[in-house]
């Protein structure tokens, strides 16, 4: 998995590749049912006088039970066989045969063969083994480097896949658990909100809709333990400390015969091959006998020993047995109980001590008492029976197989972390087609051509040459731009370049900004354009001679020239209406309804607005803001307030006709601080008293907006709206709403138009608003439904923000929304924004991602534009790219900053072209990705089911992955999993937006939850989206001074007891404390040493006088600075009622609503990639 693999000698795109439906791998006679027969992988080893293998293996049963069922819920053994810990070590590992070969570039994660009972007769012989994904092999493969018929001799194992067999894949239903079991739900507090809403239930539903590999039966039993075996395993009951190391389960003895062995995720040097060592013969080393039921998920994949997940070129080491390195997380199998077949409404006792990822707790011991399934529920799947349930009567007593290893597959933190280790020089942007490093890497960029990453980021920067290609791929060819991104202060801002009345220099034709892609020809004379190769003259004014290279010699002093990202002056002729723009004013509109003035809102906002009346956004620091500044109160009626600085007084105005809204005084509204401070400071001062005895709970919403809209058109200038609103509009008036939440569609067809604003009216609003430059931000502080999918559509589409605060308590609230109102008044903005991406010959931009509103099919248009938001392109061919010139990009966004002056901020990118599949899949970025794969679905879901939301996503991701299988891998057995070396996180990322709340929202998500969130996604950048799905999670047991802790990956078995982490998604922050943690840490972090005395209702720590808690405290602060959003922290103490919340974040573990863990994701994603093949 070289990301700097060379891949010269693969085919040319469009021609047979090596190795797949060659000669040299014709398939078996009967080996497989037709339409899942796996490509034609590496040559039999079945021996001469032996049956090909039919159908599944063997043979159904003619008489007796089906066979006994090992499998519980999630996915791996019995409570009986579960420990806290890895196994003690009571003997030394056995030393594996050393007559296995050794092959450097795959992982076989075989487990133990499977034993057959009585009733079926005889174990079946060597050739009624399928090939299915307990021989799973996980690698990053090298692209095909031999002529036709090559074929790495590493493995023994037939190519025979049964376990995909003719039956229909498996469906995903949402089917809600029945009322009668569902669980109870308290009522809310202030400390367990989650996106403010009521905690999820105790015990979770399992009604899955994307299909958790280890939830179909199984039919495979593996065989009783050899007798020395439970020896080393601790009874069920076991809870001790953690043992040292386990022994390898038998790996040497004779009777169990096992597949060889290699190591996890070895990415082989360039060029380099597999050594030949001979493989065993069958009657050595068969593969494991195993057998799934058609249609289904192949069973998690068991481990073998593998040295644990290496990231660089391995050595070859032919013929060398495997050490026995990984074998601490993984339990010895032990002899089970009987059990009998579970039916559909059968039921079985829940496991008792069972980890929702259906593994045994790793790394750290003991991890208390863990919720199994909720017994009773219908499987997630139909007439499929739930593996929670209990079952009837005692069969022969089956033995366990072994689940796939989570430290054999890739590794998020492994992935970040060597990024980080290899990006020590600073990024310069000069090279074309260079990917940059991860968005979780903190480095400097130099820029030196092309805008930098934190301006522009693309999907790939390898672009297919022609559209064939990039369908073939299914990579998304997109880039997430952010034009006004803040950068570190060690990082200089874009110039600003002022070319005098003529305005900036541009192409005649495509009119592209003057930028380093332009070509200038005859002594200077001429230019010729980068995207369109038009020819202009170049104006008297800016003529300039060319050097012996061609540049001309004033190249290093004009940014243009020779940077990625800069800023033109405009001139008049850019400005609306052809006169100079008046600087931008802000309306502050705060409900003054029963709920909001209860809540203490309307207190808190007065009190702050006159602290913030001193930051208003300004471009010079040393000077006062220009920003005018007006108020207005409402509840079913709009109370306006004159603060004319002559006044002694403020005067209200009460509007009671909001049918037909207009602004009852011009002069006296729109005001200047400095002038008018003492009033608005008496103003603010009353507005509480007067509203302090309300009765009035009704409001409009409408009228308001509407009302912010004409005071802005009557002063001639474009603004932004700050709106604090409590409640659905129900009052008599233009937007008015009813509630229409009903939990009944949840699920169904009808699902999508409670996504789709109920009324029209909110979008010819929205459009009126852009037009004058109107942007506005919602803050909500909702205690029931308030239909955000209609209130976030004039915010969404003038580029505005939506901050939501259900159940909001003084107390408990204050901070976090005082900080986010402080940010959102004092960020960098700009208004009236246009923005326009242009490309060269061959691609054009097609679809737009964010918070905005277009007119037509190129302008992007924006009544605000701040700091944080980011719009995500789509690019689709028009025509071929050639390799030699390249793609360019150039994004041009037209401004007026907040001092009133009329910009141009233009951003540069230029990318690589590839003819070779193998060069695009070297050069991706899985986190852009991501972040448009996710915007791309949230977008989907208004007019398609969630269900076919997801499956479009899966399937979309299994043929990336499959184009890369077939066309730039080396061949290997089917049975592997192979993923290029940038992508080999897709499949845990894409996980998580499979599991999110807007696409599978848990029991207690609310709808207006869900809406807040798609809207929130679409405009964030790519580092938002990374923390957002992949949370980090950072172990506080050692704080160094000036470094961060390493992540541990988002799991529960990562977890210790002793410990105490903290989670940050980007919305939230949790400080989860184990129940036996170190006496020493509680007193340094809460001041107490005791664990039941630590107080989960604290917002913020303790300011103690000791070094960890100072350094703990700077860790969060610089978190929250970071992110746009202020994150709330929230304790959470182990076995405690908030644990829940905290643990639907742990995204690599199966979830409440049925999402599933990454092991089984995985195993389904390399399901979906073979039928792909076949």
């Amino acid at each position: 998995m070289n990301v700097n693999q060379h891949t010269p000698m693969a085919s040319p795109y469009g021609q047979p590749q090596p190795g797949y439906g060659q000669p040299a791998f014709a398939p078996l006679d009967t080996g497989y049912p037709p339409p899942y027969a796996p490509y034609n992988g590496p040559v039999s080893t079945y021996q001469t006088g032996e049956q090909p293998p039919q159908g599944h293996g063997r043979a159904p049963p003619t008489s007796g039970p089906p066979a006994p069922q090992a499998y519980n819920q999630y996915g791996g053994r019995h409570q009986s066989d579960v420990q806290n810990g890895p196994p003690p070590m009571t003997q030394a590992p056995a030393r594996p045969v050393v007559s296995q070969s050794y092959n450097q570039e795959r992982v076989n994660l075989s487990g133990p063969p499977s034993s057959y009972p009585q009733h079926y007769g005889s174990p079946p012989a060597m050739s009624h083994v399928t090939s299915q994904m307990s021989g799973m092999q996980i690698n990053s493969g090298l692209p095909n480097t031999a002529g036709p018929g090559y074929a790495p001799p590493h493995s023994s194992k037939p190519p025979v896949s049964n376990s995909f067999s003719a039956a229909p894949p498996a469906t995903y239903t949402q089917a809600l658990p029945p009322a009668l079991s569902a669980p109870t739900q308290a009522p809310p507090t202030a400390s367990q909100q989650y996106y403010g809403g009521p905690p999820p239930s105790s015990q979770p539903p399992f009604n899955s809709s994307l299909p958790p590999t280890s939830q179909q039966p199984f039919t495979s039993p593996a065989p009783p333990p050899p007798s020395n075996q439970p020896s080393f395993a601790p009874p069920p009951s076991y809870s001790g400390p953690p043992p040292a190391q386990a022994p390898s389960p038998s790996m040497s003895q004779p009777q169990q015969s096992f597949h060889p062995t290699q190591p996890a995720f070895s990415s082989a040097p360039p060029g380099s091959f597999p050594p030949r060592a001979p493989p065993p013969t069958s009657s050595q080393y068969p593969p494991p006998p195993t057998s799934t039921p058609s249609g289904q998920y192949p069973g998690p994949l068991p481990p073998q020993q593998q040295p644990p997940f290496s990231s660089g070129p391995f050595p070859p080491r032919p013929q060398m047995p495997p050490t026995s390195m990984c074998q601490s997380n993984h339990l010895p199998p032990e002899p089970q109980g009987p059990l009998g077949p579970p039916g559909p409404l059968q039921q079985m006792p829940p496991p008792q001590h069972v980890m929702p990822g259906g593994y045994a707790p790793q790394q750290n011991g003991a991890f208390g008492q863990v919720r199994g399934p909720q017994p009773g529920f219908a499987g997630p799947y139909p007439a499929q029976p739930n593996y929670g349930a209990m079952g009837p009567a005692p069969g022969p007593a089956p033995s366990t197989q072994k689940r796939l290893d989570p430290d054999a597959i890739p590794s998020p933190i492994q992935v970040i972390e060597d990024d980080k280790a290899k990006s020590t020089e600073p990024f310069s942007t000069g090279v074309r087609g260079q990917a940059p490093p991860l968005v979780t890497t903190d480095f400097h960029v130099k820029d030196q051509g092309n805008a930098s990453p934190r301006f522009i980021r693309c999907t790939a920067y390898n672009i297919p040459c022609t559209a064939d290609m990039a369908k073939q791929s299914q990579v998304p060819l997109a880039a997430v731009i952010k034009p006004l991104a803040t950068l570190p202060a060690d990082e200089t801002p874009p110039y600003l370049v002022d070319h005098g009345e003529g305005g900036p220099i541009r192409c005649n034709r495509c009119k592209a900004y003057m930028c380093p892609y332009m070509q200038f020809i005859e002594g200077g004379r001429r230019f010729q354009c980068g995207f369109c190769s038009c020819v202009t003259e170049v104006p008297p004014h800016y003529f300039q001679h060319l050097d012996h290279t061609g540049k001309r010699v004033d190249f290093y002093d004009r940014p243009e020239l020779s940077l990625g990202s800069y800023e033109f002056l405009a001139t008049v002729d850019y400005c609306k209406n052809n006169k100079i723009p008046q600087p931008p004013a802000f309306i502050f509109l705060i409900d003054v309804s029963y709920n909001a003035v209860k809540s203490g809102m309307v207190g808190i906002v007065c009190q702050e607005l006159k602290a913030l009346l001193d930051r208003m956004p300004r471009e010079n620091p040393d000077l006062d803001s220009t920003v005018r500044v007006g108020f207005v109160t409402y509840n079913k009626v709009l109370h306006f307030y004159n603060v004319k600085s002559s006044l002694a007084q403020p005067q209200m105005l009460v509007v009671s006709d909001v049918s037909e809204m207009f602004v009852p005084l011009l002069d006296g509204f729109l005001v200047n601080v400095g002038e008018s401070r003492q009033v608005i400071e008496s103003l603010l001062d009353h507005i509480p008293e007067m509203f302090a005895n309300t009765r009035e709970t009704e409001t409009v919403f409408g009228p308001v907006i509407q009302a912010g809209l004409e005071a802005l058109k009557a002063a001639d200038c474009a603004g932004k709206l700050f709106v604090f609103h409590t409640s659905l509009p129900i009052a008599e008036a233009p937007g008015k709403l009813k509630n229409r939440e009903d939990k009944k569609l949840i699920g169904t067809d009808k699902e999508k138009s409670l996504f789709q604003p109920q009324v029209s009216f909110y979008n010819t609003l929205a459009k009126e608003c852009v037009a004058q430059g109107c942007c506005v931000d919602l803050f909500l502080f909702p205690n029931q439904y308030v239909d955000v999918a209609t209130l976030a559509v004039v915010p969404v589409s003038t580029g505005g923000s939506v901050y939501k605060y259900t159940y909001f308590q003084a107390q408990s609230d204050q901070e976090r929304f005082l900080n986010d109102l402080r940010r959102d008044v004092q960020k960098p903005i700009g208004f009236d924004a246009v923005m326009r991406v242009r490309t060269s010959t061959g691609i054009r931009a097609t679809d737009f991602f964010g918070s905005f509103f277009m007119s037509n099919t190129t302008d992007v248009e924006l009544a605000g534009l701040d700091c944080d938001k980011a719009v995500t392109v789509e690019f689709k061919h028009d025509d071929k790219l050639s390799e030699e010139t390249g793609a360019l990009v150039q994004c041009a966004v037209l401004y007026t900053s907040c001092g009133g002056q009329r910009r141009l901020r233009v951003h540069n990118m230029a990318v690589n072209c590839c003819s070779q599949l193998s060069d695009l899949y070297r050069n991706c970025e899985t986190d852009t990705i991501i972040n448009f794969l996710s915007k791309y679905a949230f977008r989907g879901i208004l007019n398609n089911p969630t269900k076919a939301v997801r499956d479009t996503l899966v399937n979309q991701c299994a043929q990336i992955l499959a184009c890369y299988r077939k066309n730039c891998a080396s061949p290997s057995s089917a049975g592997q999993l192979i993923l290029p070396e940038c992508m080999k996180l897709l499949p845990v990322y894409l996980n998580c937006v499979l599991k999110s709340d807007v696409l599978l929202p848990a029991a207690d998500v609310s709808l207006d939850d869900r809406a807040y969130l798609r809207q929130l996604i679409s405009g964030m950048d790519v580092s938002e989206t990374h923390v957002f799905f992949y949370p980090r999670l950072l172990p506080l047991m050692k704080l160094e001074s000036g470094s961060l802790p390493v992540a541990v990956r988002a799991s529960e078995e990562r977890l210790s007891k002793g410990g105490v982490y903290l989670l940050e998604t980007g919305l939230h922050l949790f400080l989860w404390v184990g129940a036996n943690a170190q006496q020493e840490l509680l007193l340094n972090i809460f001041g107490t040493s005791s664990f039941g005395q630590i107080d989960t209702t604290m917002t913020s720590l303790p300011v103690l006088d000791n070094p960890f808690s100072q350094r703990l405290r700077d860790m969060i602060d610089s978190f929250r600075a970071q992110r746009s959003r202020y994150m709330k922290l929230m304790l959470v103490k182990q076995e405690d009622r908030s644990e829940l919340i905290f643990r639907h974040f742990l995204m690599e573990d199966k979830n409440a609503s049925g999402g599933a863990s990454y092991v089984d994701f995985l195993c389904h994603m390399h399901k979906e990639i073979r039928q792909l093949l076949s």
